[in-house]
């Protein structure tokens, strides 16, 4: 069994900052991938940023410059450091992870339970 943890969302003013972590634990066996994805209300679910393996991080055009996404491949932690929030930002932000377990052959994706970021104007 694997479990996406996140932590750290909440509200701000515009030009505010929030920092997003989430833990992945259990049964892991190897990670290809990680990311944060976001979903407002009525909208689809885009991804805002992904490491691929040991690669550097990329980001939607919507948050370069201003969100910084990193990993530690020790903690199977991820954050992403939101700077310079807008209120376009404001989502359900979602932790994802493209992995192994010890126990099912192949790579699944697994998700968070989603944390909100609320940004006002």
């Amino acid at each position: 069994q694997v479990h996406l943890v996140e932590s750290g969302g909440g509200s701000v003013q515009t030009g505010g900052s929030l920092r997003l972590s989430c833990a992945a634990s259990g049964s892991i066996y190897s990670i290809y991938s990680m990311a944060w994805y976001r979903q407002a209300p009525g909208k689809q679910r885009e991804l805002v940023a992904t490491i691929v393996g040991r690669e550097s991080a990329n980001y939607a055009d919507s948050v370069k410059g201003r969100f910084t996404f990193s990993r530690d491949y020790a903690e199977n932690t991820v954050t992403l450091q939101m700077n310079s929030l807008k209120p376009e930002d404001t989502a359900v932000y979602y932790c994802n992870a493209k992995l192994a377990t010890t126990t099912v052959p192949g790579y699944f994706d697994y998700w968070g339970q989603g944390t909100q970021v609320t940004v006002s104007s």
